[in-house]
């Protein structure tokens, strides 16, 4: 079905109660052309130019209910041409800028007007965008479209800017509410843990009440009071006995609980993002840290608070490392140990895992402790996020994960982060202000000296 013979879905029912009230220019903009057809990427803009210049709150809730409603029904063409229109036409009004800094060599105290004036027209057209009905959502959806566009269409960066901006005081810690998530919730959400689980795929219903029911298994989540039943994040933990480092024990659906009240341990295995149009908002930090709270608050016997975490780029670093000859960041014992890691399922043979175990983590090391992206940092990003929050990089877990997926990015490795409460800030100050990496004497002593 083409754009021009597509039926628009009925009007809400505020919106046809206020539709006879509005002046003809507003009907005519949220009216339907062509007996149904949906408006071009110009229509949407005088959309946008018509919600900017109203007054009136109800006229602009339909405007705004109206737009979104377009932008929805739009063509991925005409979305992209809306959202180029963004960028190129709604910046900074030209004309006031010029008059606040004309102002501002007169007059140094007029700063605050040049701020005014400098904002760029399309924030004000979000902020009117979000008063609709579930327009908090849709803007969410409208930045994951224009994500999907940043690369190949660098304007877009600046509508990006924008949207990072509201979202980051819209999504502010203030307004979210931590949830437990167990099995009594409602399906609604459940279902969504199941799509949104972005670490350790959850594979049916019995997989998910394994993580969810049981006494020693925690689930909790953040959400926002204008995406009720959606997770912005949720972290799974396992209650136990020990640190522990493979995934696997914790995932056997025919392991027996313990009572929560015998654990000392906090187990955070797996943390999901779920809204992509939220991408660069960050949550896990809060998340993490009143998740420590709730659990010291119900089982105060729970000592030790760690990850088991995945190391998504060290099978690519190592690959880079092995293509570079002049590598100083593996030796030649290593190099030539590594072969192996090119036969399938090297993994399944005991002598041939057992033979790279040494080889496998002193690399591991170095990609901690030693290597570095072109920005300087830590090349892991799961390892910037817990050493930027403070935690202490404790143990490599040789085979930690022999999933498919844990070979393919890590070769099987898995580390434990330990979120030390006593040294959580100083951890964060050494590694926010010089970059310092906070490991255990267990790691550091896994670095061997390459060509020694």
């Amino acid at each position: 079905m083409t754009p021009s013979t597509r039926r628009a879905p009925p009007r809400p029912a505020f919106l046809s109660e206020l539709f006879e009230s509005l002046t003809d220019r507003t009907r005519r903009l949220l009216g339907r052309r062509d007996g149904g057809a949906v408006p071009e990427a110009p229509e949407l803009s005088e959309l946008a130019e018509a919600l900017l210049s109203r007054r009136g709150e109800a006229s602009g809730v339909a405007l705004a209910q109206g737009l979104l409603d377009a932008f929805q029904r739009a063509d991925p063409a005409e979305r992209l041409a809306f959202l180029v229109t963004l960028a190129e036409r709604f910046g900074p009004d030209a004309e006031a800028v010029a008059r606040a800094l004309d102002t501002l060599q007169r007059d140094p105290a007029a700063v605050e007007a040049l701020h005014i004036a400098s904002e760029p027209r399309r924030q004000e057209l979000l902020r009117r965008l979000n008063l609709a009905p579930g327009g908090t959502a849709a803007l969410v959806r409208m930045r994951e479209e224009l994500l999907r566009h940043l690369k190949d269409t660098p304007a877009l960066r600046r509508v990006d800017a924008d949207f990072a901006h509201l979202f980051a005081s819209w999504f502010n810690r203030g307004f979210l509410g931590l949830r437990h998530i167990d099995w009594d919730t409602p399906a609604s959400i459940l279902e969504k843990i199941i799509r949104y689980e972005a670490v350790h795929a959850i594979r049916n219903w019995d997989d998910l009440r394994n993580r969810l029911q049981p006494t020693d298994r925690r689930c909790y989540g953040f959400f926002h009071p204008q995406l009720v039943d959606e997770p912005l994040i949720f972290v799974e933990v396992a209650l136990t006995r020990e640190i522990p480092g493979h995934v696997a024990g914790l995932l056997d659906l025919d392991r027996k609980p313990i009572a929560a009240e015998r654990a000392d341990t906090a187990v955070f295995y797996s943390i999901s993002n779920t809204q992509r149009g939220l991408a660069g908002v960050s949550f896990g930090n809060f998340l993490i840290k009143q998740v420590v709270e709730e659990l010291k608050a119900e089982l105060p016997g729970i000592r030790t608070f760690v990850t088991l975490s995945p190391v998504p780029g060290f099978a690519g670093w190592l690959a880079e490392q092995r293509a570079d000859p002049n590598s100083e960041l593996i030796d030649a014992d290593q190099r030539l140990a590594f072969a192996v890691l090119d036969r399938p399922d090297w993994h399944l043979d005991p002598a041939v895992a057992e033979a790279l175990r040494a080889p496998l983590l002193a690399a591991a090391a170095s990609y901690f402790l030693a290597a570095r992206d072109g920005r300087g940092r830590v090349i892991d990003p799961v390892a910037r996020f817990h050493l930027g929050n403070g935690a202490r990089l404790e143990r490599l877990n040789h085979l930690g994960d022999v999933s498919q997926n844990g070979l393919r990015q890590s070769h099987g490795l898995m580390v434990n982060y330990l979120y030390d409460l006593e040294r959580i800030e100083a951890n964060h100050e050494g590694y926010a202000e010089r970059g310092d990496v906070a490991a255990s004497a267990a790691v550091g002593r896994a670095l061997v000296q390459p060509n020694a």
